[in-house]
Order: structure tokens, then C-alpha cells, then sequence
């Protein structure tokens, strides 16, 4: 078979170790759990780690229903899988368009699952596909989602991204089906580093690169000989239709180029007319070529043959069918439901379903799962250019204006759910034709949310594209709310900027502002907070020109928070201060309350104790007051923090409880998560050390959980410190080391400092101190060092309290 260029690479028997995941992060602050839009961004972004019982994927779409030929090429893909050692293998399987390349691949990757028993993914590129295709970052984060990883927890970073997915499959064997790719970088960063699994790549290119840098196998599909696409012919039809010429066959096999794309449409159309002669196919056939060589410059054999036979099938169809297949063409997203082709469609959803059962019986349009339909990419360029023949320029714009009117407003309906408390986007009404979505509960949103990622992204390039600005922004400002509470980086950023180029240039300074401090929320939960002050800061300047008082005061609290996280605490004390004179002259007394907690916060800090409290009370009883329940545990939870640091045990354990209480009347899992660590706390001020390791254990799960892997070290800090003072320094260094990681991995200077010094100390107490077969005797003394440095770097009696300690016991 041409194109085998060497033997296949087998898979290794042995597994490899996991490398640490890696990730962002910032610390935490007060506010994160009062208001999701301008105070939050306390959700902790990072990685997290394989839970005990690992998730296996089961991903790959369902193959073609009968499946011949392709011997030579199963037996070689089974050499894949013979014992041994080596990098992790990696097969091409390339070929020219409509080949059978998606075929052979999802076959064999069937038949050779058993093998691969930590589960199978699989990502369709879209690489020549009408529109962009999937970037590495988008491929990764649906294969972290699916690998058990939250999408707030998948790394902002691509090559953090990327580290953190081979570091999940270094012990399995998985095998990753990368389809349609475009280009070797489109795929570098999806390939698994471990010997034990396999990536199977398909591609019209013969994607060199791979063969040389990473020695991947490659198999190049040709077309099938006159036998073997007789043989498909008779196999799909052979039910139906027994009495067809065998010369009949082979003609219509050659006009079909021996594609076996093409000729299984032929064949499934001769099949649903088991009366027809083989004879009328061959001549439509022959019809419809005589018709593209007219219509059609340059196109190659196999491509035109394709077409031929789409134009053939679509010459077939009902007039609302074809009508409806074409407008499709217009739809900006890889894939639709039914209501989202009804608005393409402007039909009704009922009519729409029926059409689209009409289409996929045609074997013009695929249904991967209920609801869900997509082109192959052959035919949605084909679906295009009918659109572009057959209908009007101002149809087409119409459609496309149903589609994103659709997507905007089933989008507003999801946020509704989603945050209930984040104010709305000001919309036009819906466009006539389309009916938006609505959703009984949070479940059914977020679930639709997720389907529909690829496509609102898409809607939004489809917006620019058309020059449909207002759109452009108004979408992106629409699905903030919900990234804030779901972290999706990358989409975040490439939507809010492409919002913010929308926004200036239809001269809506308004909505310029309110997407750079989209930008800036997305960057500070990103903990990329120089670039978060940039954009805060872009916005603050803007709303002080537009003389919106109430905005300049929140960009003000954006920038705080922005300083606290980095533990620029003077910087972050004065921007708190400035907003909150300016609420108070506004007469917004919730978020006086609000900003005064973020202050109190800088306060406790700054170990000023004495400043902290009093303004917590009064922030406390604010709260209250206006049964804000969030605003209210959150200043429970510093308050227990304040009364144990003061010697008041009691009280700090009661305040914590009825935070939590709080959070776990509210359903609030996040909240409880975090202010379990200071019930904890203040249960091992007291003595109660069997309590304190529950409330750790369930803040530990409950933050795995999440996928906050910040707070999560947190917790396992808490939890070392525990078990050194329990006389079980082994487990305690542990966990000390796990939480190091991770700070160190993220840039946090102040946690990586406490880690280390816990570290240090269980190091001490435990066999390393004198039994020369454990850790070095210097390891400790270098954490230290280490700790030391880094405390140095901040200016606060906190943080010199603690590097006075340090000194002492050093």
C-alpha cells in the first residue's frame, strides 16, 4: 500500500509515571463569594490531580454501519498493537477528500478498544472544514472535561494545558483519535507522551513533520480498485437490490471516482429505490458531471465526482428539504439541534425535525446523537455553495440573522439560569422566525451551554464576519457571567476581544468599557494580573470619561482585588478606599458593605487585627441587614479567622459554623469548601482534632471537586500541619510537598512560603532527621533558606511576624 513508509511502532507494556500537573492560581480574598460579576474571580483556577477511581472516556462516534475492504490496512493498524517498548506511537492514516480516512479510523479504533481499556477520545479538527478550525487549547480542554477535570480547573496556558493532559495519561492506555487535522502544529500538543498509548491521526495531509520529528507510522489510502467499490455497491444495496449488472456497477463505480464517500451515497440511494434500474442512476450521474464541468475550474477527479453525486442526491430532495439543506450551508458553527436549524430554517421546530430526518435519510447530513446533526465537511461546502446558487444574497444574510439572533438570545435565557443575580444585556427582540430556547433549571442550561461552546464562538466570528457588530459585542458581554463562574480561558479571552474590536468599532464606548473589564475579570481568575490591571485600568479611564460614577467605583474595586491577590497590600487598601468614598457618595449601601469587606480583608492581612475586626462587625451587620447570605458567611468566615488569631477560640468556632451553615443552606458547595478550612482552624484551637481532620477531609474533597486545585493545597497544607502536630510527619511531608507544588507552580509566592516551612518542619520530625537512607539532612535547611526569600519580598507585619519566627528556628 503506498504511503508505508516503515513498520509501526508497538505499544509499550510498561506504564510510565505521571508527571505534576501544572496550572494558575490566585489567592483568595473576601469577596470572592459576595456578587459573581465584580467581586468574584475567587473561583481557583488550576489542575487537578487523577482521582482514585479514574474517569474512562468513552468517546468515539459510531462507525459506518457496514464496513468493507481496507484488509491490507486493518492488518498494518493491528501491528500497532504488539507488545513493546519505545515513544508513544503514532499512526497518519492520509488521503485525499471523501477517501474513507474518518471510516477506517473509527472501524479499527472499535475493534482494537479492548486494548485500550483507560478509555478512547476523540476530537474531529474540523481542518478542512468551512470556518476555523478547532485550536489545540479548545481540543484540550474537552479532553481534560472528559479526562475528569472541571473546566475551571483546565489551565489557561496552552503548554500548561498540555503538560497537564500528558501528566493524566502517563499511567493508561488510552488511545486518542485526532480526526481531520490540518497541520502538525493543530496536533503536536494533543499527542500523549507515554509509550502505552496511541494517537491515530487522519488528515489530507501527509503531515511529514510528525514522521520525522516524532517518528510517527503513516498509511496513505488510495482509492479503491474497481472490485473492491463494486463490492461496497453490492454490500450496501444487496438487501434491496440483487438483479443489478455487474458492468452496470463498475460504471457507476468509476463516476463515483471509487470514492468510497461518493459511492456510498450512490449506494444508498439505489438502495431506497430498489425498483429503478441501476441504469437511471448511472445517467442522472453522468447528468450532473456534464453540469459541474460547466459550473466547476480546476476541481480534480475525485472532488468532482463527489459533488456530482451530492448535486445528484440534492436534485432528489423535496423543495423545503433542499431549501433547508442549503440555508444550513449559511450556519456558522461546526454542528446544530433541531431548534437551531429551525431558526436557520425560519420554521417551526416540528417542521424543522421533520426536514432534518428528511436529510439525514438523504445521507446529506450525519446525526451523531439525539439532537444533534453536522455536515461532513465535503458536504457543508457543497450545502454552501447552493446557498450561494439558489438563493439571494438577502436570504442568505436573513438566515445567518436568524441563526446569531437564535444563539444571542437562547444564550440570554441561559445566563438567566445560570446567574440569576448578573444584570442582563439590553436586546433587541428576538428576531421573527425564531424562537429561543427556555430552561426549567440550572442542569438543562448548563448542559446546553456546554453543546453549544463551539458554536457561540463561532456565531461571534460569524458576527464580525458579516459586519453584524452590535451582535459581535453583545454576545460576548452575554456569556460573561457565565465564564466567571466556569473559567473557559481561552474562549473568555478570544470573545471578549473580539467583542471589545466590535464595540469600538460601532463607537459604543459604553459597551467598550464593559468588555475590557470582561477582559480584566478573565485575566485576574486567570491569575495573569498585570494584564488584568491593564485592562481594570483601560476600563476605569474610559467610564471616568463617560462620567459613569457607579462603573469608575467598581473598576476601582476590580483594581483592589487585582492587589490583593498579588499581595500588594498597600495598592490594593488604596483602591478600596477610593471606592468605597465613592459608593458612600453614591448611596449604594450594599456595596459600601461589600468594598469595606475587601478592606477589612487587606486589614486582617496586614495582621492588623485590631482595624480588622471592628469593620468586619459593622460589614457584618450590613449584610444582614439586606440578607445578602453570601456576603454574610464570607464575613464569618474572617471573623473566625480574627477571634482565633486573638485567643477567642469559642467564638471563632462559632462563627465559622454558622458560615458554613450558611453555605450549606444556599446549596453553595464553594463557599462551603473554603470556609471549612477555617471551621477546621478553630476546631484544632480547641483540641477537637478528630473534627478538625473531617472538615479538612471534606474541604479537601469538595475542592477536588471543584477543581480548584489552589485551595485545595490549602486544605492539604492545613491537613500536614494537622498530622506533624499528631506525631506523623511522614503523611504530613506529603502533603506539605503536594501543596509546594502547586503554589510553586502558580506563582504564589506567600502560600509557597507557609508550605515550605511546613514542609521543613515535618521534614525535621520525621526518620529523614536521622536515618541517613531518607531525605538529605540539608533538605530541610534549604526550604528554609527558600521560605526565607521569599517572605522578604513582602513589606507587612504579617509576613514579617512570620519571617521572625522563621529566624528563631532556623
Amino acid at each position: 500500500m503506498a504511503g508505508e513508509e516503515r513498520e509501526p511502532p508497538p505499544l509499550a507494556g510498561d506504564r510510565g509515571e505521571a508527571e505534576q500537573p501544572r496550572g494558575s492560581v490566585f489567592s483568595g480574598a473576601a469577596a470572592e463569594v459576595v456578587q459573581a460579576r465584580d467581586v468574584s474571580g475567587g473561583v481557583h483556577f488550576h489542575a487537578r490531580p487523577q482521582s482514585p477511581e479514574a474517569p474512562r472516556p468513552r468517546q468515539l462516534p459510531v462507525g459506518a454501519g457496514v464496513f468493507v475492504n481496507r484488509g491490507s490496512e486493518l492488518h498494518r493498524l493491528d501491528g500497532l498493537l504488539r507488545p513493546g517498548t519505545g515513544t508513544a506511537p503514532i499512526c497518519v492514516l492520509a488521503g485525499t477528500a471523501g477517501v474513507g480516512k474518518t471510516s477506517l479510523a473509527l472501524h479499527w479504533a472499535h475493534r482494537a478498544s479492548g486494548h485500550f481499556p483507560d478509555g478512547q477520545l476523540y476530537v474531529n479538527l474540523r481542518g478542512y472544514a468551512p470556518g476555523a478550525p478547532v485550536q489545540p487549547a479548545q481540543a484540550l480542554t474537552g479532553f481534560l472535561t472528559a479526562l475528569d477535570v472541571p473546566s475551571r480547573a483546565v489551565p489557561a496556558d496552552p503548554e500548561a494545558a498540555a503538560g497537564l493532559y500528558r501528566s493524566l495519561l502517563a499511567d493508561r492506555r488510552v488511545l486518542v483519535v485526532l480526526d481531520n487535522a490540518a497541520s502538525t502544529a493543530q496536533i503536536r500538543p494533543l499527542l500523549p507522551g507515554t509509550p502505552s498509548s496511541l494517537a491515530l491521526v487522519t488528515s489530507r495531509s501527509r503531515l511529514s513533520g510528525l514522521a520525522v520529528r516524532e517518528g510517527a507510522f503513516r498509511l496513505t489510502l488510495d482509492t479503491l480498485r474497481e472490485g473492491e467499490a463494486v463490492a461496497l455497491l453490492r454490500t450496501v444495496t444487496s438487501a434491496h437490490r440483487r438483479a443489478d449488472r455487474p458492468e452496470s456497477l463498475a460504471e457507476l463505480a468509476r463516476l463515483c471516482a471509487r470514492l468510497p464517500l461518493a459511492l456510498r451515497i450512490a449506494a444508498e440511494r439505489a438502495a431506497a429505490r430498489p425498483h429503478l434500474g441501476i441504469e437511471h442512476l448511472v445517467r442522472d450521474l453522468r447528468d450532473e458531471s456534464a453540469l459541474w464541468e460547466v459550473l466547476t475550474i480546476g476541481e480534480d477527479e475525485e472532488e468532482e465526482a463527489v459533488r456530482t453525486v451530492f448535486a445528484c442526491s440534492y436534485r432528489a430532495l423535496p423543495p423545503e428539504a433542499a431549501r433547508l439543506f442549503r440555508l444550513l450551508g449559511t450556519h456558522p458553527g461546526p454542528e446544530f439541534g433541531t431548534a437551531a436549524a429551525a431558526a436557520v430554517g425560519g420554521v417551526g421546530s416540528s417542521r424543522a425535525e421533520q426536514l432534518l430526518d428528511t436529510l439525514v435519510g438523504s445521507h446529506l447530513l450525519e446525526q451523531r446523537a439525539p439532537d444533534r446533526y453536522e455536515f461532513h465537511d465535503l458536504l457543508r461546502a457543497y450545502a454552501a455553495d447552493r446557498a450561494r446558487l439558489d438563493e439571494s444574497p438577502p436570504e442568505r444574510a436573513a438566515a445567518l440573522h436568524r441563526a446569531l439572533s437564535w444563539y444571542l438570545h437562547t444564550a440570554d435565557a441561559a445566563q438567566a439560569v445560570l446567574n440569576p443575580h448578573e444584570a442582563r444585556v439590553t436586546l433587541l427582540p428576538p428576531v421573527p422566525g425564531t424562537t429561543p430556547a427556555a430552561f426549567a433549571d440550572h442542569t438543562a442550561a448548563y448542559e446546553w451551554y456546554q453543546r453549544e461552546r463551539a458554536n457561540l464562538l463561532a456565531a461571534v466570528r460569524a458576527a464580525v464576519a458579516s459586519g453584524d457588530d452590535r451582535t459581535a459585542w453583545q454576545l460576548p458581554l452575554v456569556l460573561r457571567s457565565i465564564h466567571m463562574l466556569h473559567n473557559p480561558f481561552e474562549e473568555w479571552f478570544t470573545l471578549s476581544g473580539l467583542g471589545l474590536e466590535a464595540a469600538r468599532r460601532e463607537g459604543d464606548r459604553k459597551a467598550e468599557a464593559e468588555l475590557l473589564e470582561s477582559l480584566g475579570m478573565a485575566h485576574t481568575q486567570a491569575h495573569r494580573l498585570e494584564e488584568a490591571a491593564e485592562h481594570h485600568t483601560a476600563a476605569l479611564r474610559l467610564r471616568r470619561t463617560l462620567g459613569e460614577r457607579s462603573n469608575v467605583a467598581l473598576s476601582l474595586n476590580d483594581l483592589g482585588l487585582t492587589r490583593l491577590r498579588s499581595r500588594s497590600l498597600c495598592e490594593a487598601a488604596d483602591w478600596f478606599t477610593q471606592a468605597e468614598a465613592l459608593f458612600e457618595e453614591l448611596g449604594d449601601a450594599g456595596w459600601v458593605a461589600t468594598v469595606r469587606g475587601n478592606l477589612a480583608e487587606v486589614h486582617y492581612e496586614q495582621g492588623r487585627l485590631d482595624r480588622a475586626e471592628p469593620a468586619l462587625l459593622r460589614t457584618l451587620e450590613e449584610h444582614r441587614r439586606r440578607s445578602a447570605r453570601g456576603g454574610e458567611g464570607n464575613v464569618l468566615r474572617l471573623l473566625s479567622a480574627v477571634f482565633r488569631e486573638s485567643g477567642r477560640e469559642a467564638e471563632a468556632l462559632g462563627a465559622a459554623r454558622k458560615a458554613v451553615g450558611i453555605a450549606r443552606r444556599s446549596q453553595n458547595r464553594m463557599w462551603e469548601a473554603y470556609w471549612l478550612l477555617d471551621q477546621a482552624a478553630a476546631q484544632r484551637a480547641l483540641g477537637d482534632t478528630e473534627s478538625a481532620l473531617a472538615s479538612l477531609h471534606r474541604s479537601t474533597a469538595l475542592h477536588h471537586d471543584l477543581g480548584d486545585q489552589a485551595r485545595e493545597a490549602r486544605a492539604r497544607h492545613a491537613t500536614g500541619s494537622l498530622l506533624r502536630s499528631l506525631g506523623r510527619p511522614t503523611e504530613a511531608a506529603d502533603l506539605h510537598r503536594q501543596a509546594a507544588g502547586v503554589h510553586r507552580a502558580n506563582g504564589d509566592r506567600w502560600q509557597l512560603s507557609l508550605a515550605l516551612i511546613g514542609l521543613a518542619a515535618a521534614l525535621r520530625a520525621g526518620p529523614s532527621a536521622t536515618d541517613s537512607g531518607g531525605q538529605p539532612p540539608d533538605e530541610a535547611a534549604a526550604h528554609l533558606a527558600e521560605a526565607s526569600r521569599l517572605l522578604a519580598t513582602f513589606d507587612d507585619a504579617r509576613a514579617a511576624k512570620v519571617s521572625a519566627r522563621l529566624e528563631e528556628w532556623r
